[in-house]
């Protein structure tokens, strides 16, 4: 028997729900990916975005044509704005995900070689590019919880991820979708490394 659910993702197997994919305009987002954009789906909690986003990440790989990853960077908050240990936890995730989701160990191999060889501020950028160039078919990433970030993680995330677009869709990721609460415009964090406060959308500036 089936039951409500308020606490986490929805199974549509065990909960009563809407179909997440019909509570918003697949279409547009389907066409968004397409596309190449990179973009941002953001509403208050509790509103069913990261069942949304799984329900995605199930529909674009179901599709055949790319190689779709879901992550959650929620862990990431714990540590602050302490830059290196965000982007360990960030391609953690990343490692932890495309083992279970894609049964593809390419990004553990990676991310070990670039974490001892690049500083955090070039890790995800380098480690995306890598993932990007070693199979055909375009790669997806869904970032949930991205406002979990704040100061330099934060700020360096959305900075990797804007230096990288001009190289998409063979050489980094075709599309990027970054899920939270508020949009990515409305993102202020402050950088002890620069001394003053950055607002999101001037980091992540590729933002359609």
């Amino acid at each position: 028997m089936r039951f409500f659910n308020t606490d986490g993702p929805v199974v549509a197997e065990k909960h009563y729900c809407i179909p997440p994919l019909e509570r918003v305009d697949i279409d547009k987002i389907l066409q968004l990916v397409e596309w190449e954009k990179y973009f941002v789906l953001h509403a208050p909690r509790q509103t069913g975005k990261t069942s949304m986003l799984k329900a995605l990440a199930e529909r674009l790989s179901a599709d055949g044509r790319y190689r779709c990853l879901y992550i959650n960077i929620e862990p990431a908050e714990a540590v602050g704005d302490d830059l290196a240990s965000a982007i360990e936890i960030v391609l953690a995730e990343m490692v932890q995900r495309a083992v279970a989701m894609l049964d593809d160990d390419t990004v553990q191999s990676l991310t070990s070689e670039v974490l001892a060889h690049e500083p955090a501020g070039l890790a995800l950028n380098i480690m995306l590019t890598c993932w990007a160039r070693a199979d055909t078919k375009p790669l997806v990433l869904l970032v949930d919880e991205i406002d979990a970030l704040v100061g330099d993680a934060l700020i360096s995330v959305l900075r990797q991820l804007r230096s990288g677009f001009d190289m998409r869709p063979t050489g980094f990721p075709q599309s990027v979708i970054l899920c939270g609460v508020r949009d990515v415009r409305n993102y202020r964090s402050y950088s002890a490394k620069d001394q003053n406060y950055t607002d999101g959308g001037s980091a992540f500036n590729v933002k359609s």
